[in-house]
């Protein structure tokens, strides 16, 4: 979820992507240290005039303050910009996030220094010009996130369709076996244990032990990794959070995204280059059918909610399977024209969209069950205003709805009632 671009998201993990401790951005909430640290930091990576810019004389706005991440455009005085180097670049601080040892946290910016490389060079990514200890530099690209409801959008969900394939076709020299999903939920899991293990539990989180007991989390993840294994998704580099707010659309120096899109047909069919997919924080070698289901789930779940809970949910938006089809059909004919593989796949289409269905069926309840895991972690550490627990306990009840409808002989935990 970016958990970044706009409220809604994670972040981190291990694996292809981490997450660095909760303390990293502990100190980037004032005004003041972002300034001072938005002009050490531009000074030290960029050249020309950010050498010689004071830090008064930058300009500084807050893009937005996500579930992970903090985001904000640093741009020269015009009269200093100059050819030699950027006018203004995204500074992106990392937030409190689930912890992870340091090993995760290096081993998670080397990955995504390769990504953001690799994204680069394909002209498909913004490129990246600093990584430092709780953040990263990037190009800035004049942009808006997606809406929510823009995802059910026939032509941009076509687009989406054929930039997560390109991800999906990508080698990226990472691990490539798909450890991710599983290291991810059982260190998540570990976090989780160690917090109800201790003395005292404060008040406000007595009620959500007693559910997480209820949930039997420990015996349900096991079950889970069992069963998805047998499903045999194929295994490719997933980018695992592609929800609107990691969805940008390139739109001048326009980043009012309360206005929808009004493109032409024609326009639509050839902005491919102006759909930008961002955030590869989850990025890991993992079952393409996570990221099939992980994008369909985010249909439902709406974050531009400014009261209590934060966030909408809306089980009545989730694809029709006639949205499916075409989502899948644009998947597959991207597949196929980068492969130059036409032929036997285009009699065959059919049958793997109806496979590619059935993964998206199957890893919808570890999509749930991951932002479950998520969620209430972050509830426990997280100061943002938002209200995991309640984000979590949707996503835990979800999962098991979910579980009682594709399997109905299994032995679903009943939720609503506790």
């Amino acid at each position: 979820m970016v958990r970044g671009a706009q409220p809604g998201g994670g972040g981190g993990g291990g694996g292809g992507g981490a997450a660095p401790e909760p303390e990293a951005a502990a100190q980037t909430a004032e005004p003041g240290d972002v300034r001072a640290r938005a002009h050490r930091l531009c000074s030290e990576y960029l050249r020309g005039a950010w050498r010689d810019v004071a830090p008064h004389q930058l300009r500084i706005r807050k893009v937005s303050g996500g579930l992970s991440n903090l985001l904000f455009e640093v741009a020269l005085p015009a009269a200093m910009a100059g050819a030699e180097a950027p006018a203004r670049v995204l500074l992106r601080l990392y937030g409190q996030l689930p912890p992870c040892g340091a090993e995760c946290v290096r081993d998670g910016i080397v990955t995504e220094a390769v990504v953001f490389t690799l994204l680069s060079e394909s002209q498909r990514g913004p490129r990246l010009l600093g990584v430092f200890p709780g953040g990263r530099l990037e190009e800035y690209i004049p942009a808006r996130p997606l809406l929510t409801k823009e995802l059910s959008d026939s032509k941009l969900s076509r687009l989406i369709a054929e930039k997560m394939a390109q991800i999906h076709l990508m080698n990226v020299p990472i691990n490539k076996e798909p450890h991710w999903l599983w290291d991810t939920m059982e260190r998540w899991m570990n976090t989780i244990n160690t917090f109800m293990g201790k003395d005292q539990i404060p008040s406000e989180f007595q009620s959500m032990c007693k559910k997480l007991l209820f949930y039997e989390l420990k015996e349900e993840l096991s079950w889970l990794k069992q069963f998805l294994i047998a499903v045999k998704s194929p295994v490719v580099f997933c980018h695992n959070d592609v929800q609107e707010g990691n969805i940008l659309l390139r739109n001048g120096d326009n980043n009012d995204s309360s206005e929808q899109i009004s493109q032409s047909d024609d326009q639509l069919a050839e902005s491919e280059h102006q759909l930008v997919v961002i955030d590869f924080e989850y990025c890991a070698y993992n079952y393409r059918g996570f990221d099939f289901a992980n994008h369909m789930c985010e249909w439902m779940y709406d974050y531009s909610n400014a009261e209590h809970p934060y966030f909408w949910a809306r089980p009545e938006n989730y694809p029709t399977k006639e949205q499916q089809e075409q989502f899948f059909e644009s998947y597959l004919n991207t597949i196929q024209q980068e492969q130059q593989v036409i032929n036997d796949c285009v009699a065959n289409s059919c049958d793997e969209i109806e496979k590619m269905m059935w993964e998206t069926k199957a890893f919808t309840l570890a999509s749930h069950f991951f932002w479950g895991l998520w969620s209430v972690v972050n509830a426990t550490v997280s100061k943002i205003t938002f209200d995991y627990w309640a984000y979590g306990e949707n996503r835990f009840e979800a999962y098991f709805k979910h579980k009682s409808l594709i399997l109905p002989n299994e032995d679903c935990t009943d939720v609503s009632s506790q």
